[in-house]
């Protein structure tokens, strides 16, 4: 690995928002391929915590009884502004929060590129306002995003990004259609964090998790909240109807979730087949022993599935992008949508027991693949269009 001098390599702001994990998620992750291409001049903020703390807080806990109380209201919200444009009154308000927050940065870290994985765009707006005021284009700084779903919400569209980067062809088209010239966009894939990979299952690994090489193997994600309903009448209704089926549940830190399950199946007579992880960092390895996921549609989740090859069962996705992604991977045969257990069972015990049906849902995920890693992908695009060698470490002449 080349390591720059500080003093000469460039410079980059990561925006984020803390609205859900993958946000997050995918600002570390390429954060971590700078670094791994020896660009130790990066600065991650959450804008919104950071310039309006207060209002952050009570949008997030909004957002999320929204979210799980009232799925059909968010979905309607998001039908509703899923067409709003970048000036309209919406948009350009949306746009506006952390404009001061913008200022300060630019005075204080003076970097050589921005990019957003959530879109506040105060930044973009700003350069807007300078050049109708006819302020030197030298002013500006290249403005990049990463839109972290495959769903496109015109939230994300913005004359003032330089570059965006997307999941898949069909969202590079779609903003094609939007006026976006195709040189400025690039099909990356959603960035996962630093080390995720696909492991030739061992006898080894399947020892670490306790799980057996001659079973189907069952990876249940409920989600960072454990937001996703009947995790309990699901394990049954396999335990009990397939007798070599294997369960994996992954409960994140949702320590509740994962004491109710233990407790409902403790004198269960399958109960051996049923293992409980709390949260799991290297989530690869069991998605390397996994036959399918069962899963909520969020956006990293997905991208770590098409990563690991792994056919999708996505359960009662709520309206909105979720929704939206789910029908996306369900018609490229990726992945099935389920509205209740019973039908989510008989759907995951015909593909545990069908290899031809098995085989063709793998070919159908590994077609929405990338060559390279999403965050280094990125990385590169970014630290070379700021004139840095990456090879060399050094600007170029």
């Amino acid at each position: 690995m080349v390591r720059y001098n500080n003093s000469h390599q460039p410079k980059v702001l990561i925006l984020y928002a803390s609205y859900g994990e993958g946000h997050l998620q995918a600002a570390k992750a390429i954060r971590d391929a700078l670094e791994e291409q020896g660009n130790h001049r990066t600065v991650m903020i959450d804008l919104m915590a950071e310039s309006h703390p207060w209002l952050n807080e009570m949008t997030k806990r909004v957002y999320m009884k929204s979210y799980t109380h009232i799925p059909h209201l968010y979905g309607w919200v998001y039908g509703v502004t899923r067409p709003m444009k970048h000036n309209s009154l919406l948009g350009g308000f949306l746009h506006s929060f952390g404009r001061d927050k913008i200022r300060k940065l630019l005075q204080k870290e003076q970097p050589d590129a921005v990019i957003h994985t959530f879109p506040f765009f105060a930044l973009p707006a700003l350069h807007r306002r300078r050049l109708k005021k006819k302020v030197l284009p030298q002013t500006t700084i290249p403005a990049y995003t990463v839109i972290t779903d495959f769903d496109l919400h015109r939230r994300w569209v913005h004359p003032g990004i330089d570059r965006y980067f997307v999941a898949t062809d069909d969202l590079k088209q779609e903003l094609g259609t939007l006026g976006i010239r195709p040189d400025r966009v690039t099909v990356s894939g959603i960035p996962l964090k630093r080390g995720f990979c696909c492991p030739t299952p061992t006898t080894e690994l399947y020892a670490k998790y306790g799980l057996q090489p001659d079973k189907p193997v069952i990876l249940l994600m409920p989600g960072a909240q454990g937001v996703m309903p009947d995790c309990d009448e699901l394990c049954a209704l396999l335990l009990e109807r397939h007798p070599n089926v294997q369960i994996a549940l992954v409960c994140g830190r949702n320590s509740l979730l994962r004491a109710a399950i233990a407790s409902r199946f403790m004198q269960h007579e399958a109960v051996e087949r049923l293992h409980l992880f709390g949260y799991v960092e290297q989530i690869y390895e069991l998605m390397a022993l996994a036959t399918c996921l069962v899963s909520k549609p969020g956006g990293v989740t997905i991208a770590e599935a098409i990563s690991a090859g792994l056919p999708l069962f996505l359960y009662r996705p709520v309206p909105g992008q979720e929704k939206r992604n789910a029908r996306y991977l369900q018609d490229k045969g990726a992945a099935r949508i389920a509205s209740d257990p019973e039908e989510l069972a008989e759907a995951i015990m015909e593909l545990a027991d069908d290899p031809q049906q098995l085989l063709h849902s793998k070919l159908a995920v590994q077609s929405l693949q990338t060559e390279e890693a999403a965050a280094d992908t990125i990385a590169q695009h970014i630290l070379q269009e700021c004139g840095w060698n990456t090879k060399f470490g050094q600007r170029y002449s």
